[in-house]
C-alpha cells in the first residue's frame, strides 16, 4: 500500500508529540508507573505501622521495673546501636509478630529518648 506524501510528516509529528508528552508527563506531570505506585504505597503503609507501634514499644519500655537504669544505658549506647538495644530488651516485640522491625525499634528509641517518655520515668 502506498502512503500519501502528506501523511508521513503528520505521522512523524504525532509520534514526536507522543514521545514529548510522555517525557513531560513522567518528569513534571506527576505520572507514575504501577510498580512505582506500589512501592510508594508499601513505604507509606510501613511508615503508618511504625507510627502506630513505636508508642506501644516506648510504653513497654516505660513500664519496665528497671526503666530508669535502662534509660541511662540507652543514653550511653551509640545511636547506631539503640535499635538493637531496644530489640534485645524485648520492648519492641509485638504480640503475634514473628520478627521485630528495625525501623520501628529506631522510632521507639527516639520516642524513649524524647522528654515525652524519658520525663515520665
Amino acid at each position: 500500500m502506498k502512503m500519501p506524501v502528506e501523511l508521513k510528516p503528520a505521522l512523524l509529528g504525532a509520534m514526536g508529540g507522543a514521545i514529548a508528552l510522555a517525557i513531560l508527563g513522567f518528569t513534571w506531570g506527576g505520572w507514575t508507573t504501577a510498580g512505582n505506585a506500589a512501592t510508594q504505597a508499601n513505604q507509606r503503609a510501613s511508615e503508618a505501622v511504625v507510627k502506630a507501634l513505636a508508642p506501644i514499644c516506648a510504653d513497654n519500655f516505660r513500664r519496665d521495673q528497671e526503666s530508669v537504669a535502662r534509660l541511662d544505658e540507652l543514653k550511653k549506647v551509640s545511636s547506631w546501636q539503640q535499635a538493637s538495644f531496644i530489640e534485645k530488651g524485648g520492648w519492641a516485640k509485638m504480640p503475634g509478630a514473628q520478627a521485630v522491625d528495625s525501623t520501628m525499634s529506631r522510632a521507639c528509641a527516639t520516642l524513649i529518648l524524647d522528654d515525652k517518655v524519658a520525663g515520665k520515668n
